[in-house]
């Protein structure tokens, strides 16, 4: 089968032709400072001889231009700086005193010392920022290092990681340090790297020439060395063979295009944000009549196409931040400033003061918000049939549940309204509802997205996720929420969260593990789920995916205690116990029903401290799962849900039917694991009605990124399969 991403080639490069898929290739820009290719900072400094020290700016227009075909492609771009608190406080004594001290050195001024461009190497000053002619764009990443190296305390493995990255090609200063300092740490991790040497320079010629020497000694000990002129023709070549690409029509029967076409779209000049506005506020319009029950706060169309209007004249002839335009939902538990956040529930609502830090995050992507979505009442359930405010249907189907508790965040995606929708997952509520309308849905690893502004299930569980239509535009709107929030207590620390070796080679080509719950689990999905489910592993065994047998006792465990052990009375804690006594009798006959049981049978405090315990021990089983250096899986892949129920049969049986919903859901949070529902097929019931079946795809904590890795890969053998049949 031949790859799905063309390979590029550098044919003269050392040790031999180096090949890469610009997809997932980064360009790294090492440290192209003024403290360092500017006179008076300190590199002159550091290299003592003003005409070798010139040498090093000379690079800056070859690396432009490389730069340059990187932006044009939607290439990855990382720049990184070298410098230091202003207390010093990351400045080790050894780096400060040891040049300085030379005793027949020429370093008569130091880190932190003041110079011509302000303290040097001291973040804020004006020598420490990038330098104009490379001053990176909205949604590049800028890596502030305090080392030579750029892993030591930045995130860089977890951002490479993140975006899926296999290759990197390099260019900066210094060659000799931290260029090759980084390429070495990047080579340890797995990624193949090459270097332009007509984008690199240094401050000893020797030093440059062994340095690159060294990168490609050896048939290649470290990496390749390569040209920048081979680069350009490789990527003039590939232009030239692909097929230029179709402009699809503004939303058409398809909807709106993918964020990065919908992007190009913008920079070509062929549509506006208030274009897409208007043709977004008529698909909604018309989509009333089919479910009327999808939104419960809309924006007027005149505030958002001021806004949309506003964001246009702001970028006007500017750089577009990576969700410029790009219209989304927001599930009515997640606070939109000045907009009531009602939780489905009128008797909890209140005005929201401030965006919640997700909000804000894609808003300041350039992101443009339309509408508060519905939910099942307080974000309790997986039906999407307990909302006040109406029932949602899955827009395949009027008989059939969307899925909750983010019903209306997948109908309005999944209905081709909006382009994404920031949506949660406490028990299933961003899987089940995807699975059901066809569509992405994404749960991060709980503590990564910042849970501020958003209305509690279960604190100690709940996380902001991503509905979308593809596996691409859920990754993009992740790593612009993803971001630690130091005043969320419940937050992970970025440092804290796994990091791996990566391949080069990518999933497909160089294979992945998974395992699946036994025959005795899946017997609770229906024959037909069975059958599609085993299809799904079938295809997955073809794209690369090696089947191994697992332990699933511990996930079952672990499901059992979300609604049958103490974390029940945690959601009750979260919501307010003095508003279900006061109010109980107000909220939905289902929810009034689960909480009632509950609050008439509270726990002893030996339950909830043996149900901690038991929490704890299935969290380290369940990680030790995901141990591949000691026997684990790369994953674990399973039937979203069960099955899919009309809106009748939830109705009338919704505890029970929404318990078998969760199945395969229940644990992810409790054993603190990350997850995507993938769309794996389509199968017609009796009456013949055409419905989605989604597998989903799951990994432990912190392994997001590799979760979506292996879920790319299915998404796109999916496809080819149903192009197939």
């Amino acid at each position: 089968m031949a790859p799905r991403h063309p390979q590029l080639t550098l044919p003269n490069a050392r040790p031999y032709a180096f090949q890469f898929p610009l997809a997932t290739t980064a360009l790294i820009i090492i440290d192209i400072q003024r403290d360092f290719v500017d006179p008076g900072g300190f590199g002159s400094i550091q290299c003592g001889n003003d005409e070798i020290f010139s040498q090093a700016r000379a690079i800056v227009p070859n690396v432009r231009k490389v730069l340059d075909v990187f932006r044009s492609a939607g290439s990855h771009v990382i720049h990184t700086r070298e410098g230091h608190q202003p207390d010093l406080a990351d400045l080790p004594a050894s780096k400060k005193f040891r040049q300085v001290s030379a005793p027949n050195g020429h370093h008569a001024m130091g880190i932190g010392d003041q110079g011509p461009m302000g303290r040097l190497l001291v973040r804020g000053e004006w020598g420490h920022d990038i330098i104009d002619e490379l001053t990176p764009c909205p949604g590049e990443t800028i890596i502030d290092k305090p080392g030579k190296g750029s892993f030591w305390g930045t995130n860089i493995h977890r951002i490479l990681l993140s975006r899926g990255i296999t290759h990197i090609l390099f260019t900066g200063v210094t060659t000799e340090c931290c260029v090759t300092s980084t390429l070495r740490e990047c080579s340890d991790r797995g990624y193949q790297c090459c270097i332009l040497d007509d984008c690199t320079q240094g401050f000893d010629a020797q030093q440059v020439t062994t340095s690159l020497d060294i990168v490609c000694g050896q048939d290649g000990l470290f990496g390749f060395v390569g040209t920048s002129s081979d680069f350009f023709a490789a990527v003039n070549e590939s232009q030239i063979e692909a097929t230029p690409p179709s402009t699809p029509p503004l939303l058409s029967g398809d909807g709106l295009p993918p964020i990065d076409e919908l992007l190009a779209l913008y920079k070509k000049g062929v549509t506006s944000p208030a274009e897409v506005v208007n043709s977004v506020f008529d698909r909604i319009e018309k989509y009333k009549s089919i479910d009327p029950a999808v939104w419960i706060h809309l924006e007027p169309r005149e505030k958002v196409l001021q806004a949309a209007e506003k964001l246009a004249a702001r970028y006007s002839g500017k750089p577009l931040p990576p969700l410029f335009g790009v219209p989304f939902s927001v599930k009515d538990t997640i606070d939109v400033n000045g907009i009531t956040t009602t939780a489905a529930c009128p008797q909890y609502a209140y005005t929201a003061i401030f965006h919640a830090p997700a909000v804000q995050h894609v808003l300041d992507a350039g992101g443009i918000f339309i509408g508060k979505a519905n939910l099942d009442q307080l974000a309790t359930g997986l039906s999407g049939c307990r909302s006040p405010y109406g029932i949602t249907h899955s827009v395949f189907s009027e008989k059939h549940i969307s899925g909750g508790s983010s019903s209306g965040s997948a109908v309005s995606v999944g209905a081709k309204l909006i382009s994404f929708g920031l949506a949660t997952d406490t028990a299933g509520s961003g899987r089940v509802p995807a699975a059901f309308n066809g569509i992405v849905g994404f749960k991060p690893t709980k503590g990564t997205v910042s849970a501020k502004g958003l209305v509690p299930a279960c604190r100690t569980l709940d996380t902001i996720t991503v509905v979308s239509p593809s596996i691409p535009d859920a990754r993009k709107v992740w790593q612009i929420i993803a971001q630690h929030d130091r005043d969320d207590p419940f937050s992970k620390l970025p440092h804290t969260l796994v990091t791996w070796k990566t391949d080069f080679r990518g999933p497909r080509m160089g294979g992945f593990t998974f395992g699946i719950p036994p025959p005795s689990a899946l017997d609770e999905c229906t024959p037909k789920y069975q059958d599609l489910f085993a299809r799904a592993v079938q295809v997955l065994r073809s794209a690369g995916g090696r089947l191994v047998e697992i332990d699933y006792t511990t996930f079952e465990v672990a499901g059992d205690l979300l609604y049958e052990g103490a974390l029940l009375h945690e959601r009750m804690t979260c919501i307010g116990l003095d508003f279900l006594r006061n109010r109980l009798e107000e909220l939905h006959p289902v929810i009034k029903a689960l909480f009632g049981g509950a609050l008439a049978n509270p726990p002893s405090a030996y339950d909830v401290f043996r149900d901690q315990a038991l929490q704890i021990q299935l969290t380290r089983k369940a990680q030790q799962a995901f141990d591949t250096l000691r026997g684990g899986v790369d994953v674990l892949v399973v039937p979203t849900t069960t099955q899919h129920p009309t809106v009748e049969q939830m109705v009338a049986d919704p505890l029970r039917l929404n318990s078998k919903l969760g199945t395969f859901t229940h644990y992810a949070n409790v054993v603190d694991m990350c997850g995507v529902n993938v769309p794996a097929g389509m199968y017609a019931d009796e009456e013949g009605i055409k419905l989605p079946f989604g597998i989903t795809v799951l990994g432990g904590s912190g392994f997001d990124a590799k979760v979506l890795d292996i879920a790319a890969v299915a998404e796109e053998a999916f496809q080819e399969a149903f192009a197939k049949d």
